[in-house]
């Protein structure tokens, strides 16, 4: 791991990366890289959660590739030197900002989007002029292997390079001494990555995750809003860091709400030989979920078969927040329906959880809408849609106390891996005696002069 760290120290240290067009040709060669192995990526992604090619490319490869585009298109600006007024307390100066790269950077990738939540950070660092060393999830092992293998055979490993292991080797890079540390996972390993970058005050961003709410009124397109919802909850089968979690519905529509979630879930015929649900990641991931599945509560779905890792999407109503599936992240096909009477209480009920990664919000009504929003704090979400704010990268994408530290995409990552650098500038051809000794009555109401202007 030093060997690693110091081989990209040094490498930074030579400026190379500082380049605009050295970071323009290394994202391009990403790019390249990744759209000749598409075939392998498809082919280990399957065979560690049965993702067919559609879902990898549209909620994976697509978004990538969005990515290098944008930052490609839009890094000179994002790089540039920024002018600043200087004030008169500093004639004659000028002032100015300059970005410039943190150094040697590590990312740890998350293993429910595995090429996503690993190479589009790395992007970021990338385009913001750092080294890279990304340590992928080992959970979904071919797609690391994959992972490994494209970097390996297109990248100097003294400026990106992938270290592939489990808890071990994760232990023994947060170890090491970094400039910056991405981390996407659990609220509980993201505090492990926080207290071991605190050792050497390393910046850190945290992309965690939580309860993640949808609150559906009673005056919300039901039909629109239920295909909505079950498309983002059951994505990826429900293991998304912003899928809802949880569904709080208005008491006067929960009847014709469970109803028409039945119909939408059946209509799309969600089945690994479809194409469109993937397996559980592992047998501990599945036995964990199955737990949260109370019989007596089951509206539709609960079906289950630990052989293949497959949970049937499942609905659960007349559930509470003292319930099993409701005292953690569920981060699977499985969707808790808990009803409320006013926004308030709905609200109060959001507000006794920590503060979520995402919130979604079904309504007509302008006036929750924006109740909800100024009284609820969450990362980011959406107004009668769910998941896809994650594809406009002008919207900066984090979460907020237990959902995580910090932002990303677009010019939100170039800023995750970027110190801005404050400099005034300011010649010797004059010189203000006011700040110098002595310290006079009338330099003092001078002083005072010009602090008001």
């Amino acid at each position: 791991m030093k060997e690693i760290i110091n081989a990209q120290r040094n490498f930074f240290n030579t400026h190379a990366t500082k380049d605009i067009q050295f970071r323009r040709t290394q994202l391009k060669k990403l790019q390249q890289a990744l759209e000749q192995n598409e075939a392998l990526l498809h082919e280990a992604i399957y065979k560690d959660f049965k993702k067919s090619e559609f879902d990898n490319y549209s909620t994976e490869l697509s978004l990538l590739y969005k990515d290098i585009k944008e930052a490609r298109k839009m890094i000179y600006k994002w790089a540039r030197k920024e002018s600043v007024p200087t004030g008169i307390l500093n004639f004659p100066a000028s002032s100015y900002i300059i970005p410039e790269p943190l150094g040697v950077s590590l990312v740890i990738g998350a293993w429910n989007y595995p090429y996503q939540l690993s190479f589009a950070p790395a992007i970021a660092a990338i385009a913001a002029g750092n080294t890279v060393i990304l340590k992928p999830s080992e959970l979904p092992t071919n797609t690391a292997t994959a992972m490994s293998k494209i970097v390996r055979e297109n990248f100097d490993p003294a400026f990106f390079t992938v270290v592939e292991g489990g808890v071990e080797e994760t232990q023994e890079l947060l170890k090491q001494k970094f400039d910056k540390i991405f981390f996407t996972g659990s609220t509980t390993v993201g505090k492990i990555v926080y207290k071991a970058a605190a050792e050497n005050l390393t910046p850190v961003t945290l992309e965690l995750g939580g309860k993640s709410p949808a609150i559906v009124t009673e005056n919300c397109n039901l039909k629109v809003s239920v295909k909505r919802l079950v498309w983002g909850k059951f994505l990826n089968s429900g293991q998304t860091c912003i899928a809802p979690d949880y569904v709080l519905v208005h008491k006067s529509i929960e009847q014709k709400f469970l109803n028409q979630l039945k119909i939408e879930i059946e209509s799309q015929h969600f089945a690994f030989e479809n194409d469109n649900f993937l397996q559980i990641i592992n047998n501990k991931n599945f036995d964990r979920l199955v737990k949260m599945l109370d019989p007596q509560k089951i509206f539709y779905g609960g079906e289950t078969n630990r052989e293949s890792r497959y949970i049937q999407p499942t609905v659960m109503q007349n559930v509470s927040f003292d319930d099993a599936v409701m005292q953690e992240e569920i981060f699977g096909p499985i969707l808790p329906v808990i009803t409320y009477e006013t926004i308030e209480e709905a609200i109060a009920k959001v507000n006794s959880l920590p503060k979520p990664l995402s919130c979604y919000v079904f309504t007509k009504s302008n006036t929750i809408k924006k109740k909800i929003l100024r009284e609820i704090s969450f990362g980011g979400g959406a107004i009668n849609e769910t998941v896809m704010h994650i594809t406009n990268e002008n919207l900066p994408f984090g979460g907020v106390g237990f959902s995580g530290i910090g932002n990303y995409h677009g010019e939100a990552g170039f800023k995750a891996f970027t110190h801005y650098k404050s400099i005034m500038d300011k010649p010797t051809w004059f010189d203000p005696f006011i700040k110098y000794y002595p310290h006079t009555s009338f330099r003092l109401k001078l002083m005072r002069w010009i602090m008001k202007l």
